[in-house]
């Protein structure tokens, strides 16, 4: 495929976004890339690391194992992916514990908009369809159930296999890897070493997450091509239950300490925004939703063909 410089800073963009979702437990970079259009070419560009490019490397050289890899295409798009989580992890930390019901509207709107767009691109409705659907969204509600461990570890072995099981979230429209890395219990761990730049520990996380990358593309390349219509319906099922996580208003069931001596939340349960004694910021979370929500236009409008 040919793409001009602005085709690539658009890339960039998109993995910019994805970036900033992947570091919010609860939302899903996959989810982004589908809805911007660059879902299916992510998962072949990762599956073209194989032996086949190692020997198109030795017999034809660098140029032709870099277009082989569609290099161009991943290097832009994890570069922005690079940029936004040491950006914006330290911001979205903040935000989340200042402003969490804001940040969760805005995810919210964004997310319930991808559960359209997702379930658009189904052509073929029928009953094992609707039973996948039904499937994944309840097996996506309860993951969001899950209470995290209790222990958080920084073991960097701990931290490798958490990277390479969050990075199958991560690529999966609507299952989050940030969340999964909270219920391992390596969620503040991995965030303290991007915010802190301890890159030994990212080294770790990064080498485990290229693992899994490697091998659940695979799975999921061979899904599209044989099941896209199905497994179409397993991903809006899955955003379906994840919304769960995102509803940006909780009641607090139980509370925890960490490893650092802080109080934090530990159970939480969705409730009404009007289940709240004062102003539960209603005005501003519907209007960030609506902007969330909006900006899935915008981002189908950046996925025209190229």
């Amino acid at each position: 495929m040919s793409r001009t410089t602005k085709n690539y800073i658009v890339l960039a963009l998109k993995g910019m976004a994805m970036g900033a979702a992947d570091v919010v437990p609860g939302v899903s970079g996959g989810t982004i890339a589908f809805i911007s259009g660059i879902y299916e070419e992510l998962l072949q560009s990762i599956s073209n690391i194989n032996l086949s490019l190692f020997k198109t490397l030795k017999k034809e050289g660098l140029k032709t194992a870099w277009q082989q890899l569609n290099g161009n295409f991943l290097l832009a798009l994890f570069s922005g992916i690079l940029i936004s989580v040491l950006s914006l992890a330290k911001i979205i930390s903040w935000l989340l514990e200042t402003k969490p019901i804001l940040v969760w509207s805005f995810f919210f709107g964004l997310v319930l908009a991808s559960v359209i767009y997702v379930g658009r691109q189904i052509k073929q409705w029928n009953i094992l369809s609707f039973i996948l659907i039904v499937s994944a969204a309840v097996t996506a509600y309860i993951i969001t159930t899950l209470p995290p461990l209790v222990s958080e570890s920084s073991s960097n072995i701990f931290l490798f296999l958490s990277g390479a099981i969050a990075i199958c979230a991560m690529i999966l429209p609507g299952i989050s890897g940030s969340f999964i890395l909270v219920l391992l219990g390596a969620y503040k761990p991995i965030l303290n070493a991007v915010s802190s730049r301890d890159f030994v520990t990212i080294a770790f996380v990064a080498l485990g997450s290229i693992v899994g990358l490697l091998s659940f593309s695979r799975v999921l390349k061979w899904l599209f091509a044989n099941y896209k219509n199905y497994t179409l319906a397993a991903l809006t099922g899955f955003i379906i239950g994840s919304l769960n996580k995102i509803w940006p208003w909780k009641k607090v069931l139980t509370y925890r300490t960490n490893s650092h001596g802080e109080k934090e939340a530990f159970n939480e349960l969705s409730v009404s925004p009007f289940s709240f004694d004062g102003d539960p910021q209603l005005t501003y979370a519907v209007i960030l939703s609506i902007i969330g929500f909006s900006l899935i236009i915008l981002l189908e409008k950046l996925a025209v063909k190229e």
